[in-house]
């Protein structure tokens, strides 16, 4: 497992006054906000370097600011860097040690609102040591925690600049016209289209536009395209979904949640394009995609001769005609983690798989995403991934393994991986974590609404399941990777609520008692 176990040392007291004036420094250094989002944080992880193998240059050293700990000067660390493999640490800033945390956390993962099978673990994110364990490597449900191994594993193998392509294609056949699914789960066919602009979705309706636009200009230049009336081109359409294979339907069945995993959809196959969340999904949403890009093109100026049917484009990918592409895969990560997006979870992991040359299928998914952990440098400690978004009950990993690869994300010699903690929502104002860690009854209580604005985690939530794994910097400003996890709960509520304890004893204290 990627961390290393840690000794105890000598401790301090810490006031209550220097925690909250790290809270408030966090927040304020973060910059300003923006619908729940730092827009600072968003910038910074957009600003990685093209190359995921090569450390960012001057102009990318941003996201330090916020993964480090405060008050580091990195003058007096190169030392310490050295001793931990290359890891900048926070030689001014004390660690918190096993007995402060055992102290700390000890008694709360006794709340009976956790259930009979609970476990914990805490990593130092500068050193990689484990400084806290409760049954951290005991294998239980992760439920959407397990978006964070996806998001880890995509980013791994194909870097945050990637960019998912949906392309149309000339057919074997003259007047046909193939509409090929690349797997981007985010395409669109809202609003007016834009262009090749890779801060927002890819578009259907642009594709369309430039579809329309190539094949009149095939058709002036006496290439290609057969004569409608009034001149305007005439052809059939076809679309292709091989790119992904093996069963679409999740093994949850027919959700909500989550559409049919498919490599090409439209507005995430909702039947009404404006919904967000958990919304009732078409039957098919590559039939439903293909009839939608037909109708845009008749807007365009085309004739598109009767209904969309499934087919394949032709071997060697000649005859494009045109092509959008979906926004970086940073962006794709850190909306997957905000929102705890099913569908761009499954997507990524599928993308996950086809890079590592296995089948963009559930299986070969979850073999990709735990070998690219593997890769990495990961100890599975016998982890299965058997989805990428964390609603399959197959899914087995430890809260070892959860931390692990949160404090993975945090080396500086990964910048690639950065966006898997910058999209952490934020506790009490992002994500689903908008409204935890700051309601009237905790503040009331003088308990978690302290840690509002330091706590950046993925929730999990399924039936008797609920976890809750990120980063927290303490009260000294050391940045700690964690995660929680409870298995037979039977008040989410409660559950949720005793979770947000947990990571707020870590944001509230140093944890340096005596040993």
């Amino acid at each position: 497992m990627w961390f290393r176990r840690a000794s105890t040392g000598r401790l301090a007291a810490v006031s209550a006054a220097t925690g909250l004036v790290l809270a408030l420094t966090a927040v304020a250094a973060a910059g300003p906000w923006e619908s729940g989002r730092r827009t600072a944080e968003r910038a910074r992880a957009a600003a990685l370097d093209r190359d995921p193998g090569r450390a960012p240059d001057a102009a990318h050293r941003l996201a330090p600011y916020v993964l480090e700990p405060l008050g580091a000067p990195a003058e007096e660390d190169q030392e310490a860097a050295g001793r931990s493999g290359g890891r900048r640490g926070a030689a001014t800033i004390p660690v918190p040690t096993r007995q402060g945390l055992t102290d700390a956390l000890g008694p709360l993962l006794e709340d009976p609102d956790l259930g009979p099978d609970s476990s914990a673990a805490v990593i130092d994110a500068t050193t990689g040591d484990l400084l806290y364990g409760a049954r951290e490597s005991v294998r239980t449900t992760p439920a959407s925690t397990v978006k964070i191994a996806t998001a880890a594993a995509v980013l791994e193998v194909l870097g945050p600049q990637y960019r998912i392509p949906t392309t149309v294609v000339a057919g074997a056949k003259p007047g046909r016209i193939v509409l090929v699914g690349g797997g981007d789960p985010t395409l669109t066919a809202r609003g007016k289209g834009n262009g090749d602009d890779e801060s927002a979705p890819a578009s259907l309706r642009t594709l369309a536009r430039n579809t329309a636009r190539a094949l009149k200009g095939a058709g002036a230049a006496g290439t290609g395209g057969n004569g409608g009336s009034g001149g305007a081109p005439k052809v059939t359409l076809a679309y292709d979904t091989s790119r992904f294979t093996g069963p679409s339907l999740h093994p949850i069945g027919v959700n909500d949640n989550i559409a049919r995993v498919t490599a090409l959809m439209a507005d995430q196959g909702r039947v009404d394009p404006e919904t967000t969340g958990h919304a009732p999904r078409v039957a098919d949403p590559a039939a439903s995609a293909a009839r939608t890009f037909a109708d845009l093109l008749r807007e365009e100026g085309v004739e598109v001769d009767g209904e969309p049917r499934p087919g394949r484009a032709p071997v060697g990918g000649e005859g494009r005609l045109a092509e959008v592409r979906s926004q970086p895969l940073s962006t794709l990560v850190e909306h997957m983690l905000l929102h705890s997006d099913n569908d761009v979870a499954e997507a990524l992991a599928r993308h996950t798989a086809l890079a590592s040359g296995r089948p963009g299928s559930f299986e070969g998914a979850g073999d990709a995403v735990e070998a690219a952990l593997r890769g990495a440098g990961v100890d599975l400690d016998g982890a299965v991934i058997a989805d990428g978004s964390g609603l399959d009950r197959a899914d087995d990993v430890s809260a070892g393994f959860l931390a692990s690869v949160l404090a993975l994300a945090a080396d500086p010699g990964r910048p690639g991986l950065r966006p898997v903690l910058t999209g952490l929502p934020v506790a009490g104002f992002s994500g689903t974590l908008r409204n935890r860690f700051g309601d009237d009854e905790e503040k009331a209580a003088g308990r978690a609404s302290q840690a509002a604005g330091l706590v950046r985690a993925k929730t999990g939530t399924l039936t008797g399941v609920n976890t809750l794994a990120g980063t927290v910097v303490d009260a000294d400003g050391r940045l700690l990777a964690f995660a929680f996890m409870t298995r037979g709960t039977t008040d989410p509520v409660g559950a949720q609520a005793a979770l947000d304890r947990l990571a707020s004893a870590l944001a509230n204290c140093g944890c340096r008692l005596a040993a």
